[in-house]
């Protein structure tokens, strides 16, 4: 239940963005993150302690509970649906147009009865939104690219958003003692970008008639739960289901004797299998998602290890199953050296790596607060890093080019270091580091001056204006940014938004060698709108001797949390504990900087 009421107050967060009403605003947007990363569900916590539990969630006042319990008791929230009733908009579909907010929405309605994805393209394509006041010819080109944008990248949820959403489903067959084994599967286990539905895999116990007794219940509470809208078809085996807002979720159960050979085989990728399966063919074998038969004997499948292994082969991790040269480097590990670089498609890598594990990380170089656009202060974003195991973060607010954040200069950053040095003696178990997050102008100059610069501890340089330059100047803007010796890492370096925008044209490979030769670190940021670097970018960089962080682009501290999104994409772009410098303890971190 959760992920439905996170939508609503999602979307209530957005019309009262509309209204003005910035209390509100930041209030269900909060509530809406924090229902997104809370392990139990509402519903749970409401049946066991009433409305006081739900008012005792960090961030949940006493209005957003007795809404949450009014959603619980009758499956809708009157204050939600009379918003909607006064400007009935698809808010979610309209604002996933970059560059159209709330206040923009509103303008559209009530100067063109736009209500809808497809209202706005008739409006833009008619040329009606040009002269609609603080629009423009330009704005209606640009949103015209931002629906198609959107169009193709329709029906897909970003990783971030998915995974929490699929661990609170384990929880729920967990619990079964019909099950044995529960994982997810597909484009969601290899931990994916974005992914176009949930696949969960369940194991029962192998004897058939308990099996199948175990596999009824187990589909009969799947479709069944809560949220669901459709049920597109169920097997003695499988169930398919869609739940609210619009994401289907597939279902198999499994005997526990066939579990690893069925999770490799639907974990894909569907191009990685083919590989397998031509391995199998070859030591004439046969491979599906049953086990691993010569003839009719079976001789591997309880255990995706023991697969790969019969196959010849190491285990491969998930996030590495994607047909990128995984294989061809694994076998090129197991043959004679001087066969090594005639059968791995990367000749400069030739085994396959010892990727960063999911608990590597130390610090976070990327934490925004309520000194620029944060919801939270220095103090609680350090206490809760603190709980969540980080020895240190870097506190990085935006600086005075981007004004609508309330951008810090000179001056109103000099203030925040003292307070960061109050702050280091009043909090023990972890070290706050002063730094920014600067802007490259244009020429690609930063908008803070170097003396301030020079005594921050950490300085992180991004673009957030001029997105639509050619690559060539691009990449010469950030060029010249990151030969700066103040500057210790590249932020977000493509600048793209999943789902909302593409990154801007640049010739990453002059980056990354630039990096590598100034001594700068690239960001791989976790936040799952961004997860810039994308993995073939981590990759080109692992080849080319580049140092990473991983951060979470905090600007709330549910935020912290997002790390793990930021490792699979490391892990997806073969990058090892070694290429990641937030590894390391923080006098180490720090000397490794310019």
């Amino acid at each position: 239940m959760n992920p439905e009421i996170s939508k609503i107050f999602s979307e209530m967060a957005l019309f009262f963005n509309m209204q003005d009403d910035v209390f509100r605003y930041r209030a269900y947007e909060k509530g809406a993150l924090i229902l997104d990363n809370l392990s139990r569900d509402v519903s749970d916590i409401y049946k066991t302690e009433g409305v006081k539990g739900l008012v005792d969630l960090q961030g949940i006042g006493r209005g957003m509970a007795e809404k949450i319990e009014e959603y619980i008791k009758t499956g809708h929230i009157k204050e939600y649906e009379a918003l909607k009733k006064k400007m009935p908009v698809d808010m979610e579909e309209l604002t996933a147009i970059e560059g159209l907010g709330p206040k923009g929405v509103k303008v559209l309605y009530k100067e063109l009865s736009v209500k809808n994805l497809k209202d706005l393209e008739r409006a833009a394509r008619a040329g009606k939104i040009r002269n609609l006041t603080g629009f423009g010819e330009k704005t209606e080109k640009n949103i015209l690219e931002g629906i198609e944008f959107v169009k193709k990248n329709r029906g897909r949820m970003l990783l971030g958003y998915a995974w929490p959403r699929a661990q609170h489903l384990i929880e729920e067959f967990r619990g079964m003692k019909e099950v044995t084994e529960v994982s997810t599967a597909g484009s969601l286990r290899r931990r994916c970008e974005t992914v176009g539905d949930m696949d969960i895999l369940v194991a029962v116990e192998n004897s058939s008639a308990p099996a199948e007794a175990g596999a009824e219940l187990i589909l009969d509470k799947f479709v069944s739960m809560k949220g669901v809208e459709k049920v597109w078809g169920r097997g003695p085996t499988k169930a398919s289901i869609r739940v609210k807002g619009n994401f289907d979720i597939d279902l198999r159960v499994v005997p526990k004797e066939s579990w690893g050979a069925a999770l490799q085989y639907f974990t894909g990728s569907k191009s990685h299998n083919i590989k397998l399966r031509q391995i199998a063919i070859d030591k004439k074998l046969k491979l599906n998602e049953y086990g691993l038969f010569r003839g009719n004997k079976k001789i591997a499948g309880k255990t995706e290890e023991e697969v790969y292994k019969a196959l010849g082969l190491d285990y491969i991790e998930p996030e590495l199953r994607e047909d990128t040269g995984e294989i061809e480097a694994m076998l090129c590990a197991v043959s004679d050296t001087a066969h090594r670089h005639v059968r791995c498609r990367t000749p400069h890598i030739c085994s396959l790596p010892k990727v960063i594990e999911y608990d590597s990380l130390q610090g976070d170089l990327q934490v925004q607060t309520n000194w620029t656009d944060g919801d939270h202060s220095i103090e609680e974003m350090a206490k809760e890093a603190k709980r969540l195991g980080r020895k240190y973060i870097a506190i990085t607010d935006h600086t005075k080019a981007l004004a609508m954040t309330g951008g810090s200069d000179e001056k109103k950053l000099m203030r925040q270091m003292v307070e960061i040095d109050k702050l280091n003696k009043k909090i023990s178990g972890i070290k706050i580091l002063k730094g920014a997050e600067v802007n490259i102008l244009k020429d690609g100059s930063l908008d803070i001056e170097d003396e301030v610069l020079a005594k921050l501890d950490v300085v992180g340089v991004s673009v957030h204006t001029s997105l639509k330059m050619s690559k060539k100047d691009m990449t010469e803007r950030i060029l010249r940014a990151i030969k700066n010796p103040n500057v210790d890492i590249l932020f977000h370096p493509t600048g793209r938004l999943l789902k909302k925008r593409d990154p801007y044209d640049v010739d990453m490979e002059q980056i990354i060698n630039m990096a590598v030769k100034t001594n700068t670190i690239l960001e791989i940021n976790a936040h799952p709108e961004r997860l810039d670097l994308k993995d073939e970018h981590i990759r080109m960089g692992v080849g080319l001797g580049a140092k990473f962080v991983i951060d979470s682009d905090a600007h709330n501290y549910e935020h912290l949390k997002y790390l793990e999104f930021g490792i699979a994409q490391a892990r997806r772009g073969w990058a090892e504990a070694s290429d990641v410098l937030n590894t390391l303890p923080i006098d180490e971190f720090l000397g490794k900087l310019k």
